[in-house]
């Protein structure tokens, strides 16, 4: 048996002219604060045993998670990041990440 080789071409040919490849993302534009609903939990799974307190639920582009996500840990005095539509902070300061965020007008659960 031949084995078909892969031409490794990112093109991809159709003569339908509504044909979409796919590859476009959606802009999502970042919904203002007040109408943000932001969740703040507390996890130790899949880290080595260490605590991190996590935002979830941010809607908007990455950059202003980043944003986020960089005042929230500037605040906390630790490290963390921002990245697959959570914020990570390490360590345990959901209190203080509530009340910072309940101070900037963001609904926090």
């Amino acid at each position: 048996m031949s084995k078909k080789k892969n031409s490794g071409s990112p093109f991809v040919y159709s003569t339908d002219p509504a044909f979409s490849t796919g590859g476009e993302e959606e802009v999502v534009e970042t919904l203002p604060a007040a109408l943000q609903k932001l969740r703040v939990s507390l996890e130790t799974k899949h880290r080595a045993g260490k605590t991190v307190t996590l935002v979830t639920g941010f809607i908007g582009k990455q950059e202003d998670m980043e944003s986020l996500g960089k005042q929230l840990k500037g605040f906390c005095g630790s490290g963390g990041s921002a990245k697959d539509g959570e914020i990570i902070v390490q360590g345990d300061h959901r209190e203080k990440i509530k009340q910072w965020l309940l101070k900037n007008l963001y609904k926090v659960k």
